[in-house]
């Protein structure tokens, strides 16, 4: 029903700015659409990993590697991923949403997602080269203590 009410709103939006400047509509819907071919094969890629791990790993697995009852050792566990995992964010929730889905925990994929967005070990050294050595762990150590205390807060309040 959410996606039926956003698409309405969508299709409203569009007309109205149709019917106000249809150049201008034409352009954006181009330069949208260019964009998303621009990620589209990434996003692919990322979609295709992910079908495959959860197709070799069943319910059961993720649940032990990853759900509720894993603890802090599967918090860590999802955090060391997201860490050296680089997803964009666009993929990242529909990932999470599956992984819950299969069993994960909510602590877990808070970890895991904050982690991927906060946490750069694919990209430190581009990082190092930009920021230096100092600045570029220090960064890192930081954001990972943070996506730690994120994914307690996150856990803290879905369970409310």
């Amino acid at each position: 029903m959410d996606a039926i009410v956003t698409y309405a709103i969508t299709a409203i939006f569009l007309a109205f700015s149709a019917v106000k400047s249809r150049e201008k509509t034409l352009a954006a819907f181009r330069k949208g659409l260019m964009s998303l071919m621009g990620i589209l094969p990434q996003m692919l890629t990322v979609v295709i990993i992910i079908s495959m791990g959860l197709s070799i790993l069943d319910t059961g697995t993720v649940s032990r590697l990853i759900g509720s009852d894993s603890g802090l050792w599967g918090m860590f566990v999802a955090a060391i991923v997201g860490s050296v995992t680089l997803i964009p964010g666009f993929v990242a929730f529909p990932a999470a949403g599956e992984l819950m889905r299969n069993g994960a925990g909510t602590l877990q994929i808070a970890a895991f997602v904050s982690t991927l967005m906060m946490v750069g070990v694919i990209t430190l050294p581009m990082e190092i080269s930009y920021f230096g050595k100092r600045a570029a762990f220090a960064r890192n150590g930081l954001a990972f203590v943070m996506s730690i205390g994120a994914a307690f807060f996150v856990a803290w309040v879905v369970g409310l």
